[in-house]
């Protein structure tokens, strides 16, 4: 059995209260409280980002009631949403659902890839990008493009570093015989299977949206 990840007409007061939030309007795709809530609903964000679209354009008869009831009393829209979530597993979700199989899909990118790291699918992808963009020798803690990946993601230069050396073995013209096979390795492997055969360009352009969530 798998939750059902459809979308539901209470969710509208959700998103339109992420829209409300300073500063007003669209939020980026892969902004943290874009994924979190798409965390939350089981929902990919790029569904919802084209939701909140609607909500901007008020492109439903249903919208303009919700503006209408809670576009300007933010008290009353949080008081429906806190109501909602109360509501969602009778107050007490993590035991409701307990036992009932979810299927996921988009989550995994951002959850760790083991249980001793904090490395993300997502991460290893905008580092992949950033691989791109260098040559082994430069793979190093002191190169500036490092450390500023480090910073943005809050990990040690080292660590993006210890990332690029598992893709180097994903790479064919590097060729590298001494095969790893940890955790990193294989989640790195992933992610090089899906993103290291495309367009540099679609995988630059994906990073940078994905840079949002870091921010």
């Amino acid at each position: 059995m798998a939750k059902n990840s459809k979308w539901q007409d209470e969710y509208w007061l959700l998103l339109m209260q992420l829209y409300l939030q300073n500063p007003t309007g669209i939020k980026p795709m892969y902004s943290k409280a874009m994924v979190d809530l798409s965390l939350e609903l089981h929902i990919a964000p790029q569904q919802l980002f084209n939701k909140m679209c609607q909500i901007a354009n008020i492109e439903t008869p249903r919208i303009e009631h919700f503006w209408e009831v809670y576009g300007h009393n933010p008290r009353k829209l949080k008081r429906a949403v806190n109501l909602l979530r109360e509501m969602w597993g009778f107050n007490n979700a993590l035991e409701f659902y307990e036992g009932v199989e979810t299927v996921e899909s988009f989550e995994k990118d951002f959850k760790p890839i083991a249980a001793d790291t904090t490395l993300t699918p997502v991460m290893l992808t905008v580092i992949l990008d950033v691989y791109f963009r260098l040559t082994p020798i430069t793979m190093v803690p002191e190169t500036p493009e490092v450390q500023e990946l480090a910073k943005l993601m809050k990990l040690k230069p080292q660590e993006v570093v210890l990332v690029m050396e598992a893709f180097q073995h994903c790479d064919p013209y590097l060729n590298r015989k001494d095969a790893v096979k940890d955790s990193l390795a294989q989640a790195c492997q992933q992610v090089w299977r899906r993103f290291g055969n495309t367009e540099p360009q679609d995988l630059a352009s994906y990073a940078e949206q994905l840079k949002e969530y870091f921010k």
